[in-house]
């Protein structure tokens, strides 16, 4: 437990759109009766070396890496990220040197399960290229070409990834009826009882299943988890989603499926981002494209600051965390 901080210094390393994404007044003046609070600018050399003197540091896309090791000047004994990804900002050393740290991803997850969902749907009844046959084409006959579709229900889907997002996504396509399979490295026995759900083998989740959809972190277990042997795996026809991050498929292998028409996919995350012009996935028929906005939805944003001001209050009053992150399960975040 931590003693209660005779008026804190709140730094906010926050761009001004983002700190007005995540906080309305309401929030904001929640967030200053707790303390003092200041801004720096995310990038800006010298407010970096600001944050150091904070007690509390409410962090988010855009801010830049801290040092690996606490000096023994900081005053800043506690971080909030405001999003999900840490691993590029606060290195897992700081936590071994006492700084705590929380991150706000849990608010994020439904998002991204829905935008999963989404893909899910479209590709099941082809309505990428329905769409563009109506809408590019006008033509009436094409876009009913594709024929008959396929539900949700009825259709067995692979979820590699038992994370928050992949817990939420299994809970909506299992609403809907489908039969769901899971492959998760770090799944327990206990969480999988926990989920109702039976833990696959990679190779039979992608042989046996209709759709794939990754809900994976990236670590050494998950890098390149899906490439050329593996992919092929996939039946005919097959979908595959990607929600989460694109390093765990071999991009140039899942493009030549694609070229062949052997699979579909939809794709919110890439290996360069933004997607270079050149890259050929703009110009495949059978892939959907997003720009890494699945996460990104007004009720996310306020649920992310409002995150951020439970856990602040939370530290500063001595009361147990809901979302912090221990060096025990670094190596497991995205």
């Amino acid at each position: 437990m931590t003693d209660e901080i005779p008026e804190p210094v709140i730094v906010l390393d926050l761009a001004p759109s983002l700190e007005q994404s995540l906080f309305d007044a309401e929030s904001l003046a929640r967030l200053e009766a707790l303390g003092t609070v200041t801004r720096t600018t995310p990038g800006v050399e010298g407010d970096a070396e600001r944050r150091l003197q904070a007690d509390v540091l409410v962090t988010g896309w855009g801010s830049s890496p801290l040092p690996s090791r606490r000096g023994d000047a900081w005053r800043l004994r506690f971080i909030a990220h405001s999003a999900g990804t840490v691993r590029h900002l606060v290195p897992k050393s700081l936590l071994s040197d006492g700084i705590r740290l929380t991150h706000a991803s849990a608010a994020m997850a439904r998002s991204v399960a829905e935008t999963a969902l989404w893909f899910t749907i479209g590709q099941l009844r082809s309505m990428h290229g329905v769409e563009q046959a109506m809408r590019q084409r006008h033509d009436w006959e094409l876009a009913r070409s594709p024929g008959l579709g396929r539900t949700v229900a009825g259709t067995r889907i692979g979820v590699i990834g038992a994370s928050r997002v992949g817990r939420v996504y299994i809970e909506l396509v299992r609403a809907l009826g489908a039969a769901v399979a899971v492959h998760d490295p770090y799944l327990s026995d206990e969480e999988a009882r926990r989920l109702d759900v039976v833990a696959t083998p990679l190779e039979t989740l992608l042989r046996t299943c209709s759709v794939v959809v990754l809900h994976a972190p990236v670590t050494d277990e998950t890098r390149g988890m899906l490439g050329a042997e593996r992919l092929a795996m996939m039946p005919d026809g097959g979908i595959l989603v990607n929600t989460a991050r694109s390093a765990l498929c071999d991009t140039a292998a899942l493009t030549a499926e694609l070229r062949q028409g052997r699979l579909s996919a939809s794709l919110d995350v890439f290996d360069d981002e933004p997607l270079p012009a050149d890259s050929e996935l703009w110009d495949l028929p059978n892939v959907v494209l997003t720009p890494h906005i699945a996460g990104a939805t007004h009720h996310s944003y306020s649920g992310q600051g409002r995150i951020v001001i439970d856990e602040t209050e939370a530290y500063l009053r001595g009361r147990p965390l809901a979302h912090e992150i221990h060096a025990s399960e670094y190596d497991r975040l995205a």
